[in-house]
């Protein structure tokens, strides 16, 4: 009997939606703000691989919706080893429920949740090994969370599935140590990005299916992506009067400080007519937006740029663009040629032919994103590059 660990953060990423960019110290001022967790959804996605397995796993975990309501709901042999009594559940939930786990010898901790989560993970999973000198307990992340810049987590929620069930399945799995990384929500809130490594944990090294850490800092070739942003300004000249919708990172922040307009490099953003509507929307905020943009019969447009050393288009950092915001984008005339993706050259190259990754939470939407789409790369220049849904 596989004997799989699981644990489940109960408001990851609950502020991505409301653009509160975090869940730390936030989840009541995100619920209060309209934000659905979606972290035991995420958790279910990966669960899904393993449900014809089900009758050789067993599932060690929490209550409730720290991970008893997911697996029960899936059929799965379960078994409580800890009583979370917090509501919401708080850090030290997730750190006495990983030892509670660990007691019963698991084969891998499952865990869904975002850098915070990870890092409450590690330090559980560090005591536990030092307290009962033994080797460490490899892991592996679920991504749920507003930002995922650690190295434990797989690329997306099936992805952590297709790697646990390699195990399940007795394949030949190589075991690596990956950072745990996380940064200062208080100043990212701000547009500060200050990334720390807090430690490594070990997990099943699947290239294919385990994420990169997230590569940071700004880019370096001014000239580049000026071009860039001069193609962009181009469009929005050309289409008068139409909606664009700003995503988040340093090089649509580029495009963002050509057009001299203040930007949220960790938001979203809205400008029409090169001139700025609205800073760091929240999601309904944004369908406010497109709502009103329709009743005037204009276009909406969506400008995004890439996680550098991961890939992802949506699904990282930018849960304010929902399944229903693309889905309107994609149902105007034009469909996808009203989305830009913005990136330079040595970022598509540092991929290493890897696709760009769409993770919006609905897979037929991801499906529907699938393919090659055209990356703008300079001024009237642009590659064809893959987008592929989770696998």
């Amino acid at each position: 009997m596989f004997k799989l660990g699981l644990i489940i953060n109960p408001i990851a990423g609950i502020g991505g939606s409301v653009a509160l960019k975090g869940s730390d110290d936030m989840a009541m001022h995100a619920l209060a703000l309209g934000a659905k967790p979606k972290a035991n959804m995420r958790a279910q996605t990966a669960l899904n691989v393993l449900v014809s397995y089900k009758d050789d796993i067993c599932v060690y975990t929490a209550n409730d919706q720290m991970g008893e309501e997911c697996a029960s709901s899936l059929g799965f042999n379960v078994y409580v080893c800890y009583q979370a009594d917090n509501e919401p559940t708080q850090s030290t939930d997730t750190e006495q429920a990983v030892e509670a786990i660990l007691n019963q010898g698991v084969d891998i901790i499952l865990f869904a949740g975002g850098d915070g989560t990870a890092r409450n993970i590690a330090h559980a999973v560090e005591c536990y090994a030092e307290k009962h000198t033994c080797p460490p307990t490899p892991v592996l992340g679920i991504p749920a969370g507003c930002k995922i810049h650690s190295g434990v987590y797989a690329i997306t929620p099936t992805a952590a599935g297709r790697v646990v069930e390699k195990m399940v399945t007795k394949q030949l799995v190589t075991l690596t140590e990956g950072d745990v990384m996380d940064i200062d929500e208080s100043l990212f809130r701000q547009g500060v990005v200050k990334a720390k490594r807090y430690g490594e944990m070990q997990i099943p090294s699947e290239l294919r299916y385990v994420q990169a850490v997230k590569s940071g800092g700004k880019e370096s070739d001014e000239l580049v992506l000026q071009d860039i942003a001069e193609d962009i300004i181009d469009r929005m000249r050309e289409y008068d009067e139409h909606l664009f919708i700003v995503g988040s990172g340093s090089t649509t922040a580029f495009l963002m400080t050509e057009l001299a307009l203040d930007n949220t490099l960790l938001g979203v953003d809205l400008v029409k007519d090169e001139g700025l509507v609205a800073n760091d929307v929240s999601e309904q905020q944004l369908w406010q937006q497109i709502v009103e943009a329709q009743q005037s019969q204009r276009i909406v447009h969506l400008v995004i740029t890439l996680i550098g050393g991961q890939g992802h288009i949506f699904g990282r950092g930018n849960q304010q663009l929902s399944p229903r915001v693309i889905r309107y984008i994609l149902s105007q005339p034009g469909s996808k040629e009203n989305i830009s993706i913005i990136a330079t050259k040595a970022k598509l190259t540092a991929l290493e032919s890897r696709p760009l990754i769409s993770d919006t939470g609905d897979s037929d939407l991801d499906q529907l994103l699938s393919g090659f789409m055209p990356v703008v790369t300079g001024y009237k220049d642009q590659v064809l590059y893959p987008v592929a849904s989770p696998q």
